[in-house]
């Protein structure tokens, strides 16, 4: 098993080489930048974003697996940040909703697509879209600063998903909310089933079971815990094949394993009453 930096260095690698590419280099492969097999698997995980307005195909990289930015209540005005913001896709369908009085950062720990965002929103003329390098386990935000957090399947990547939602409390003004799209399991993946995950940059060998993630946003002291929306993921036997024998293949879907997209929405409460530590010193 590898430990979080040898998790986050193959991450940021396999995203790096991912924004290098042009978009129908990606889309045409199932796995992005490493091109391992013929069935789109982005396909299986992104919703379709081409029908909304604010869409722009050269943000669209097909990496997420929901639609948080149409579940997230955002209005005119307010100030949203979107945690794993790639070449700006989300970002973008929100600056639609901000309006030019809003303001909306995205967060994203890989250079190359920091690059790609920012050239995109240079060509796309925005002056309220920004974006910032950094890791979303250190939001580099100040605190109370949004209205709205929306994230795309970014949070299962990263692996203290405990301090992840702790930095998201404090980035949250008091009476925000998030809406946040994500893998999740249900049941156990076999362990060779997390190593074969890391061709897909995480999106399945990060994932953890669904009541311990919503465990985790409740201990984190939000409120108003409502899942939006749920659709199981079906990996496709062409890719299956690829890592697995027919009696592991047939193990798998006569087990009660599912892997799942959720997206979910919680509140910041208006007041902290959660009586702990000051915030910034780490132990909430």
């Amino acid at each position: 098993m590898q430990n979080e930096k040898e998790i986050k260095e193959l991450v940021k690698e396999k995203y790096g080489e991912i924004a290098s590419q042009p978009r129908t280099q990606n889309l045409s492969s199932c796995c992005g930048a490493t091109g391992c097999c013929d069935t789109d698997m982005y396909n299986i995980m992104a919703d379709d974003y081409s029908t909304l307005k604010g869409y722009n195909p050269d943000a669209d990289l097909g990496l997420g697996c929901g639609l948080p930015t149409e579940y997230a209540k955002i209005k005119e005005g307010n100030t949203v940040i979107d945690l794993g913001s790639g070449a700006g896709n989300d970002a973008f369908i929100a600056r639609r909703i901000v309006g030019a009085a809003g303001k909306v950062i995205g967060i994203d720990f890989t250079e190359k697509m920091v690059e790609r965002a920012r050239a995109n929103a240079e060509k796309l003329e925005y002056n309220n879209v920004e974006f910032r390098l950094g890791d979303i386990e250190d939001i580099p935000v100040t605190s109370n600063k949004a209205d709205v957090i929306v994230s795309n399947c970014v949070l299962n990547l990263v692996p203290n998903k405990h301090k992840v939602f702790s930095e998201i409390f404090r980035v949250l003004k008091p009476g925000g909310h998030f809406s946040i799209s994500d893998i999740v399991l249900e049941g156990q993946l076999p362990a060779k089933w997390k190593q074969v995950a890391e061709l897909y940059a995480g999106c399945v060998a990060g994932a953890i079971q669904k009541s311990e993630y919503l465990g985790i946003i409740n201990e984190a002291g939000f409120s108003n815990i409502t899942q939006q929306k749920e659709k199981e993921i079906i990996v496709p036997d062409e890719i299956l094949r690829d890592y697995f024998s027919e009696e592991e293949i047939n193990q798998y879907k006569k087990s009660d394993t599912r892997i799942k997209s959720i997206t979910v929405f919680a509140s910041k409460p208006a007041k902290d009453e959660r009586n702990c530590c000051e915030p910034g010193s780490g132990c909430c």
